[in-house]
């Protein structure tokens, strides 16, 4: 059996765990390969001391987190009124589904060059419309909360068809039984919905959440090809801030103290939410 799983357990250690060490390791040195001395002088903890008063990377942190937050809950309620909507047999129900699901197969910098071309102020189709239908003015490199608000929908352009799929699977698979009772005992379709429903459909749920918000904790591509990060820090996430601290600055040992406690704080969530997964799988 050993032998058998050794090629994986290989692929997985040299992508995995040895990347995970050279980058703790290095967290622990001052490395700043260009420099005129490039030899890596031990720091020990200070590097992650430094950590707890960077304004700039807690700032990133926490944009990093309201952006997660409001793209899965908004991801996962227009995922879930569309796997409920799919449920249903309509005419264009096969050319809708596979119309919904493209942008899933479009790669992360792909997404972030389409909408960098949707929104460019003198030849992008969005910028025109808004101005000739609402009167707005809009330019993602001068106003920060457009920026925002347009990775965003960005965001959920392309990651809310998986949330319809894995949504979508787990209504189909629920039982009949239990629906079908509560019809006959006269439950309305709202009582159907919330004592039946979304208790049975609850761990797909928060699997989905899990799932998205480890992702979007860890957004790059796409918000550097569109924003690169602008304007000023309005779209400058953790994922992209290390960049800069790591290459532009060519701080390696500082930006792998980022990237481990950014790993540690990621690792802290997906345990909350697999406890909150198994915990409702118990009780059920």
């Amino acid at each position: 059996a050993w032998f058998l799983l050794a090629p994986s357990l290989v692929i997985l250690v040299l992508t995995g765990l040895v990347p995970f060490l050279y980058v703790l390791i290095v967290g622990f040195f001052n490395w700043n390969p260009i420099a005129a001395v490039p030899e890596p002088f031990w720091v020990g903890v200070n590097n992650f001391r430094r950590l707890v008063f960077d304004e700039a990377f807690l700032g990133s942190l926490g944009r990093t987190v309201i952006f997660a937050a409001v793209t899965v809950s908004l991801q996962l309620v227009l995922g879930f009124i569309l796997a409920y909507m799919l449920l249903d047999d309509f005419a264009a129900k096969p050319i809708f589904r596979t119309i919904h699901a493209l942008p899933l197969v479009i790669a992360p910098i792909v997404v972030g060059a389409i909408w960098k071309l949707l929104t460019n102020p003198g030849l992008g189709p969005l910028p025109y419309f808004l101005r000739r239908i609402f009167g707005i003015d809009y330019n993602i490199s001068r106003y920060a909360d457009q920026a925002f608000w347009t990775v965003v929908v960005m965001d959920i352009w392309h990651w809310t068809p998986f949330v319809t799929l894995v949504i979508l699977a787990g209504l189909s698979a629920m039982p009949k039984e239990p629906i079908e009772s509560a019809r006959v005992d006269g439950a309305s379709r709202f009582q159907v919905f919330r004592f039946i429903t979304i208790p049975l459909i609850k761990p797909v749920l928060l699997t989905v959440v899990f799932l998205r918000v480890m992702d979007a904790l860890r957004i790059v591509d796409e918000v550097w090809m569109l924003t690169s990060g602008g304007p000023g820090t309005a779209t400058r996430y953790v994922g992209i801030h290390i960049w800069r601290v790591i290459f532009p600055s060519t701080s390696y040992g500082y930006g792998s103290a980022m990237s481990v406690l950014l790993l540690y704080f990621t690792i802290v969530i997906a345990w909350f939410l697999y406890v909150t997964i198994m915990g409702r799988r118990q009780e059920g």
